[in-house]
Parts: structure tokens; C-alpha cells; sequence
């Protein structure tokens, strides 16, 4: 558990914290491609078939990115409430422009209205569902249940918590084993650095209960599709309309 003010959205609407995380976007892409690669593969769509994706928290779209490029006839909404991450966006974007636009969208406050689409044909989310309160997450899920399509998916790339203590210290013996010199950065810190991770953290949640928010609210086929330690893709999907 965190203490203090929840900072999230403070710090994703910083200059300084937003040129930080675009700092290291290339190194950070390289390693999280093939699970982006893996969500665009998992969508049930032919190479040539139009459908409109939601990336939600999209941030500079990595996410849509591996969506657009696969499926050459995709549309892409990109919603998220940081200026600062999507003017940053506008560049990693110019190879898909026509087929992509952003809009201003807060998933913790703001409701499904506007600017987003009322219905859409699959949504993703990566790397910022954890950054959401737990009752925020339910009902989040909620919505996007309800504004897919009969068939639509939803799939999530996310760090979990670990129930179980001896689970979570065999996650940060493998995760320290494969990082040498991450415990030592761990343990020194800046006031800022502890700052930010006290926010990375503070809303992380278990797996089986965040699959047990998708099953709540109607989604089938929910599973979790890739796992390594803490870090997860799962989702499911809206049932088609009776035929």
C-alpha cells in the first residue's frame, strides 16, 4: 500500500516526467513489442477488414501501432487526458495519418460521451489500467462491455499484484536475477523517483480479481492470453447477437 496524495495524473501532464518517459520510449518499445504484436494477433479481424480500435491511455499509441500495422484497413481512436503524451503521439503517429485520431479522454473521471465513439469494434488498453482505483476499474470495464460491438474484444497489458506473498517474492527473485543492478536503484531512489513508483503502484491490483471484473459485467472468453511474472495480457469478449 502507498501513502499520500494519488499524484497520477500530475505527473503524466509534467513536461519533465512525460520527456523522461519518451527518453527511453525506444528501449522500452523494443521490449514490450511482442505483446503488442500478440494483442494485434489476437483480434479476431482478416488482414483486409475495416474495423474501428479504441486505445484507451493510448499515450503515444505503441499499442495502436501494432493494430494499425497489421491490419492495413483499421481505424484507430486514441483517447487520453495527458496533452504533453499525445502531442508526443502526433510523430509516432505520422506513418498511420488518415487512419487514426486522438481525443481527450480521463478514465478515471471523465464520462463515455463526446468525443468517443458510441460503439467500436475492439478496444485495447496497455500499461496504464494500473494507474485506475479499483471501483474505477469495474466500472470502467463496464462501459467498455457496452460500447463493443456483439463480438468485440477487449484485451489489457498490464502489471498485476501477487495474493499470495511467497508468489510476489518469487517475482522479484526471478525480476532481480534477470536485472542485476535493479534492488541497488531500488534502494537509492530520489525523492522524485519514489514519488513516481509510489504512483506506478498504488493502484495494482490482483489478476483474479480484474478478471473477475470482466466476467461481472458480461465478458466471455476471458483469459489471461500471455503472462510473464507480474506483467499480463488478458482480456475477452462481447457475445455476438443471437442469430
Amino acid at each position: 500500500m502507498t501513502t499520500g496524495e494519488d499524484q497520477n495524473a500530475a505527473i503524466w501532464r509534467s513536461e519533465q516526467a512525460v520527456g523522461r518517459w519518451v527518453a527511453a520510449g525506444d528501449e522500452r518499445e523494443a521490449k514490450r513489442a511482442a505483446q503488442w504484436q500478440l494483442m494485434a494477433d489476437l483480434l479476431p479481424f482478416g488482414s483486409d477488414q475495416p474495423f474501428t480500435l479504441l486505445d484507451l491511455g493510448a499515450g503515444t499509441g505503441a499499442a495502436a501501432r501494432a493494430v494499425l500495422g497489421s491490419y492495413p484497413r483499421a481505424e484507430a481512436v486514441l483517447a487520453d487526458f495527458s496533452d504533453q503524451m499525445m502531442a508526443e503521439g502526433a510523430g509516432a503517429m505520422a506513418p498511420y495519418d488518415g487512419r487514426y485520431r486522438y481525443v481527450a479522454f480521463d478514465m478515471v473521471t471523465d464520462p463515455w460521451a463526446g468525443a468517443l465513439p458510441d460503439t467500436v469494434d475492439a478496444v485495447v488498453s496497455s500499461q496504464c489500467i494500473h494507474h485506475v482505483p479499483d471501483e474505477r476499474k469495474a466500472t470502467l470495464f463496464a462501459e467498455i462491455h457496452s460500447h463493443l460491438a456483439p463480438g468485440g474484444w477487449y484485451l489489457n497489458f498490464d502489471p498485476v499484484t501477487a495474493d499470495d506473498p511467497i508468489v510476489a517474492a518469487a517475482w522479484q527473485r526471478a525480476a532481480d536475477r534477470a536485472d542485476p543492478g535493479a534492488a541497488a536503484k531500488a534502494a537509492h531512489r530520489t525523492h522524485d523517483e519514489q514519488t513516481r513508483y509510489d504512483n506506478h503502484i498504488r493502484h495494482m491490483a490482483p489478476l483474479d480479481r480484474q478478471l473477475g471484473y470482466l466476467r461481472a459485467v458480461g465478458f466471455q472468453a476471458v483469459d489471461v492470453y500471455w503472462k510473464h511474472l507480474d506483467s499480463v495480457i488478458y482480456g475477452g469478449c462481447r457475445s455476438p447477437e443471437p442469430s
